[in-house]
C-alpha cells in the first residue's frame, strides 16, 4: 500500500475510528434509550450487546480490511463476484446517510451562531420550525430555509476540504484535533452539569432501575440496535479505515480501545444530559418526564429552553455544546463518506481529489432537497428508511457472506498475531450463527414499524431511494474495473 494511503500510527487510526463512532446519537439519543428501557437495568443488555455483537463484528471488519487492504466493494467481489451488487448497495446507502447527516450538521451550525446571542428567543420550538428544521406540513416544501441552506453548503465545503486530502493528512489530522477538543468540551459541560442544583434528580431518573424491563425482548433489541448504530458497525467504515493500518497493528486491542472509548463517552454524556434536565425540572417545577426527549427535540428545543433560564454561564455552555455536536458530527460525516470514496477510486482508478469532489457536489445537491420547509420531516423519513430497512438487512447479509462464503479461519492468524486477546471458536460461532439471527429479528421489527406507520408521501420518498440505490448498484457492478 502507498504510504500516502496509510495512517501514520495506530493512534491516528484509533482517533479516526472513535471519531466515526462518536456521533450525534451518542449525545442526543443514548440517554433517552437508557431512560425509556429500564434505566440502570438497561446496562445489562447494553453490556451483553457490546460483548456478543459490537466487539465480534468490529473484529471481523478490522481483520478483513487489514488482510485485503482494498475497498469494500473489491473485497466482496473477490469473495464472490455475484455479491458485488450487495457491496455497492451498502456503500450507496451509507452515502445516503451522509446526505441527510450534513443537513443535521447544518442545523447545528445555525445553532452555533445563534448561541452567541440566543437568537432562538423564548419560543425555542417556533424558532426551530420557522428558521431551521421546518415541519411535516407538505405545503411548506415550496421554499428553502435560508439559514439551513447556507449552513449545509458551507458544511459540504468543510467535508470536501478534509476528505479530498490523503487519509492521513485529511481524516487523520482532523481526528487528532477534533477528538481531543470534543472530549475536553464535553468534560467541561459534564463536570459543570453535575454541580447544578437538581442534578441528582436527573441522574436518579436516568439510573433508577426497572428490573421488570429485563423480561421485555424489546429492551434487549433496543440495546443491540443502539450498539449497531453507535459503533457504526457493518457500514464498511471500520473495514475501510482498517485497510489503511500500518503493519504489525494490534487489531483486537484497537477494537477494544475504540469500543470502550465510545461507550464511556455516551454513558458520561448521558449523566451530563440528565443532570441538566434535572436542573430544569427543579428550577421550573416541570416534571422530568415532560423534558425527556431525543434527537432534534432535545438538542434544538429543550436545551435552548434550559439555557434561557440558566443565567450568565449559559452564554459559555451553549456555544460549547453546539460546537461539541459539530465536532462529533464532522468526524462521523467524513467516516460515512469514506466507504464510497474508497470503492469508487478503486473501481474507476480516479484520484482521491476527483472522487471526493464529484461525490461532494452530488451529495450537496441532494442535501439541498432537505433544506426546504419540510427539512426535519425529510430527514426523519430517510433516516428511518436507511437504518431500519437498508443498512440492517445488509449487515445480516455481510455476516452470511463473510462467515459462510469466505474462510474466516484465514484471518485468525492476522487477528491473533499481535493482539493481547486471541479469537477462536466462540468468535466464529457468534459471527456465523448468532449475529445474523439477531440482526434479522431487528430488521423484521423495524420493517413492521416502518410499514405500519408509513404515509403515502413517505412511501414515495422511500421508493425513490430504493430504486435509485438498486439501479446505481447494478450500474457500478457492471462497469469494468480500471484498477
Amino acid at each position: 500500500m502507498s504510504q500516502k494511503n496509510q495512517w501514520d500510527s495506530s493512534i491516528t487510526f484509533i482517533l479516526a475510528m472513535v471519531g466515526a463512532a462518536v456521533g450525534l446519537g451518542n449525545i442526543w439519543r443514548y440517554s433517552y434509550v437508557v431512560y425509556t428501557n429500564g434505566g440502570g437495568a438497561f446496562f445489562i443488555p447494553y453490556l451483553f450487546a457490546i460483548f456478543v455483537m459490537g466487539i465480534p463484528f468490529l473484529i471481523l471488519e478490522y481483520g478483513l480490511g487489514f488482510s485485503f487492504r482494498d475497498s469494500f466493494s473489491n473485497i466482496v467481489k473477490k469473495i464472490n463476484p455475484k455479491f458485488e451488487y450487495v457491496s455497492w448497495m451498502l456503500v450507496l446507502l451509507v452515502f445516503t446517510v451522509v446526505v441527510y447527516y450534513m443537513v443535521i450538521l447544518g442545523w447545528d451550525l445555525v445553532y452555533v451562531v445563534s448561541s452567541l446571542n440566543f437568537q432562538w428567543g423564548h419560543h425555542t420550538a417556533e424558532f426551530f420550525v420557522h428558521n431551521v428544521g421546518g415541519s411535516s406540513n407538505l405545503s411548506n416544501m415550496g421554499y428553502f430555509l435560508i439559514p439551513t441552506t447556507v449552513a449545509v453548503l458551507f458544511m459540504w465545503m468543510v467535508i470536501w476540504y478534509i476528505s479530498h486530502r490523503e487519509v492521513n493528512d485529511g481524516i487523520g489530522r482532523i481526528s487528532k484535533i477534533f477528538m481531543p477538543l470534543l472530549f475536553i468540551i464535553m468534560g467541561i459541560i459534564i463536570v459543570y452539569a453535575l454541580t447544578l442544583p437538581g442534578a441528582g434528580i436527573g441522574i436518579d431518573a436516568l439510573l433508577n432501575p426497572d428490573w421488570g424491563k429485563l423480561s421485555d425482548v424489546n429492551v434487549w433489541l433496543a440495546a443491540f440496535s443502539q450498539i449497531i448504530f453507535s459503533l457504526s458497525m457493518g457500514q464498511a467504515i471500520a473495514l475501510t479505515y482498517a485497510s489503511y493500518l500500518p503493519e504489525n497493528s494490534k487489531l483486537v486491542d484497537n477494537v477494544l480501545i475504540v469500543v470502550a472509548t465510545n461507550c464511556l463517552f455516551e454513558v458520561f454524556t448521558a449523566f451530563g444530559v440528565f443532570s441538566i434536565l434535572g436542573y430544569m425540572s427543579q428550577t421550573a417545577g416541570t416534571p422530568i418526564t415532560q423534558l425527556v426527549s431525543e434527537g432534534t427535540s432535545l438538542i434544538f428545543v429543550v436545551f435552548p429552553m434550559i439555557f434561557n433560564v440558566m443565567g450568565p454561564v449559559a452564554r459559555i455552555l451553549a456555544p460549547l455544546l453546539f460546537l461539541a455536536v459539530l465536532f462529533a458530527g464532522i468526524t462521523s460525516a467524513i467516516a460515512f463518506l469514506e466507504p464510497l470514496v474508497n470503492s469508487i477510486l478503486h473501481k474507476f482508478g480516479w484520484s482521491r481529489k476527483k472522487t471526493v469532489t464529484v461525490l461532494s457536489v452530488v451529495g450537496c445537491a441532494f442535501s439541498l432537497f432537505f433544506t426546504t420547509g419540510i427539512s426535519s420531516y425529510m430527514v426523519q423519513i430517510v433516516d428511518a428508511f436507511a437504518n431500519e430497512f437498508g443498512i440492517l438487512i445488509l449487515i445480516a447479509v455481510q455476516c452470511i457472506i463473510f462467515a459462510w462464503f469466505y474462510d474466516i479461519d484465514s484471518i485468525l492468524p492476522v487477528l491473533n498475531e499481535h493482539s493481547s486477546i486471541k479469537m477462536g471458536k466462540l468468535w466464529k460461532f457468534i459471527i456465523r450463527y448468532f449475529l445474523p439471527l439477531v440482526i434479522v429479528v431487528l430488521w423484521a421489527i423495524g420493517m413492521y414499524s416502518l410499514i405500519s406507520e408509513m404515509k403515502s408521501f413517505e412511501f414515495m420518498v422511500d421508493s425513490i431511494i430504493f430504486v435509485s440505490v438498486l439501479v446505481c448498484s447494478v450500474i457500478f457492478a457492471k462497469i469494468k474495473s480500471e484498477s
